[in-house]
């Protein structure tokens, strides 16, 4: 009788074993992503335990995420996908190259 349909946002990002080492050599993988709400959540629940982290997404984890109606859900994935996109820029600025050399035998 009192059933509430609710929309719900996956996402699963594949992080390159290099990309993971950056975030890992970095101590980044505790870095907030977004803050969110989610539809379910209480009026006395804290924010902090909304928070998306990078270690939430490392190793092929798939974060979901519950929205009240499908505009919500739709403007969450557009902030989802600013903020993966600013992380890989991120991670591709702070990636080191080797210098090359040579090596003979």
């Amino acid at each position: 009788m009192f059933k509430k349909t609710l929309c719900e946002v996956a996402c699963t990002v594949l992080f390159t074993h290099e990309e993971i080492q950056i975030l890992r050599q970095r101590n980044l993988l505790k870095t907030k992503l977004i803050d969110r709400r989610p539809a379910t959540a209480k009026v006395d629940d804290r924010d902090e335990k909304f928070v998306l982290m990078i270690n939430d997404l490392v190793n092929g984890k798939t974060d979901r995420f519950l929205l009240a109606n499908p505009s919500a859900a739709k403007l969450y994935e557009e902030t989802l996908l600013e903020a993966l996109q600013q992380l890989k820029l991120w991670i591709g600025d702070n990636a080191e190259l080797a210098d090359d050399f040579v090596v003979e035998f």
